[in-house]
């Protein structure tokens, strides 16, 4: 797997401060994409021991809240395992903190696989431009969900995630 970027103390990328593993490879392509950048399966570097490392040590920060994996497309099938097995370790280390996921596949092409019961939080589908909307929180077009996995894996049906307030 490749990566282009490993972002500490996030905000942007789900509840709380977080560190954001952007991955390379992604064949949704979507229009209006943020990221195109991080569509080539090659591109980036090689994510080896010391971003592994580098990964480990800002998600182990007690201010830290989590890890989300976002990209390109974490499901990317050449990406699949080794976040799956980024995500079981993190949920080893830190049980406290939360993994979460963006992908353009939707939950009900990826809910079966061995891995995504590491999750808590996944933000589904693909974005599209023409239902582009800025009120959503996390994703960016209406069509996308945000949903609980634990939630969703214990009732079979999909349960969205709840934005928590800010506290003061």
């Amino acid at each position: 797997m490749n990566y282009h970027n490993i972002t500490k103390d996030d905000m942007l990328n789900g509840d709380g401060l977080r560190v954001v593993l952007w991955v390379s490879g992604c064949t949704h392509h979507c229009d209006g994409c943020q990221n195109p950048i991080t569509w080539d399966l090659a591109g980036g570097l090689p994510f080896d021991q010391a971003a592994e490392e580098e990964l480990f040590e800002a998600l182990a920060k007690p201010h830290c809240s989590g890890i989300t994996f976002s990209g390109g497309d974490p499901l990317h099938p050449f990406n699949r395992s080794e976040v799956y097995r980024l995500a079981k370790k993190c949920k080893e280390l830190h049980p406290d903190k939360t993994v979460w996921a963006y992908t353009g596949f939707l939950w009900e092409d990826v809910k079966d696989e061995d891995g995504v019961q590491y999750f808590d939080v996944l933000a589904d589908g693909r974005f599209v431009k023409e239902l582009n909307d800025n009120n959503i929180h996390w994703v960016g077009s209406s069509n996308q969900r945000v949903i609980n996995v634990q939630e969703t894996l214990k009732t079979g049906n999909v349960v969205l995630h709840e934005t928590k307030p800010a506290t003061k």
